[in-house]
């Protein structure tokens, strides 16, 4: 069987070993399988970025990629272990925790296996039970992509609809205003990406240059309300203004020019954090 890449997303960091463990583990099982890392950056404990950065991800990848995914406050408790297929033909190894929110909702998911932890742990691990990410989900993901196992032998069948989903708020026009949620932030830079698509902000007609009104509000509370420019890019407007724009992904964000926006105003996501844009002719 022909080996597939294997692709590795944590909250573990790289200040110490772990994911070196991770690393050797998949090494150990195929010393020819080709290893990735997406990112080991996601916030401690943050499930809904982990969901988020894999959908981002995963359709840029060939079919059969396999993606391991560890970022589980609930290690060593009753949550399920899992390997899932999607419907593009990639799999996900993973807690079932709300990791899968967004790749079910946009890729869909065809298959799911509860990891047989009788057969797919790593030999002499013992009675530890703090780090799946090496002991269970690098191992068995390595023994996939490098055809030691088929998907079937990951272990027993569950329903597709049986696993962990994330709320999520989906984005609508209501009374002449787009809503939706702010979806995740773009780290290094400090904007905001929402979950209102292009498709659906176009159908408020404001064209490029046009005025936006947009408002944040976190449970209810409005945080931000301000007016701001519709633009391509940023060179669109002047070094600290606010625009909106369309991201890499398709979907409207908010910036401030060479500054950053989730900080300025304490922005964080997920269905709790409502955007809303407003055509306005002022």
């Amino acid at each position: 069987m022909m080996k597939k890449a294997l692709v590795l997303q944590s909250d573990f960091g790289i200040s110490d070993g772990a994911v070196s463990a991770m690393h050797g583990v998949a090494n150990s099982v195929e010393h020819e399988l080709k290893i990735f890392d997406l990112t080991h950056d996601i916030p401690p404990y943050d499930i809904w970025e982990a969901s988020y950065r894999l959908w981002q991800t995963i359709t840029y990848w060939t079919e059969g990629t396999v993606f391991v995914s560890v970022v589980d406050p609930g290690v060593g408790s009753t949550r399920r272990s899992i390997a899932v297929e999607t419907a593009s033909g990639q799999y996900i190894i993973t807690p079932d925790n709300g990791t899968l929110t967004h790749i079910e909702r946009t890729e869909g998911i065809v298959a799911i296996r509860e990891i047989d932890e009788s057969i797919n742990r790593l030999p002499k691990s013992g009675e530890s039970y703090t780090f799946h990410g090496r002991d269970i989900y690098a191992y068995t993901g390595a023994r996939l992509a490098s055809g030691i196992i088929n998907f079937e032998g990951i272990g027993p069948e569950v329903d597709v609809e049986n696993i962990v989903k994330l709320p999520v708020k989906e984005a609508q026009i209501v009374d002449s205003k787009v809503e939706g949620m702010i979806d995740i932030l773009d780290v290094r830079f400090g904007n905001i990406w929402t979950n209102v698509s292009r498709k659906l902000f176009k159908k408020l007609g404001i064209a490029y240059g046009g005025n936006i009104e947009v408002e944040i509000q976190h449970d209810g509370r409005s945080i931000y309300q301000n007016m701001m420019t519709f633009g391509r890019s940023f060179a669109d407007t002047h070094k600290g203004e606010p625009l909106v724009y369309i991201n890499s992904l398709d979907n409207m964000a908010v910036a401030i020019n060479q500054g950053s926006f989730a900080k300025a105003y304490g922005i964080r996501t997920g269905s709790n954090w409502v955007i809303t844009f407003r055509k306005t002719d002022k």
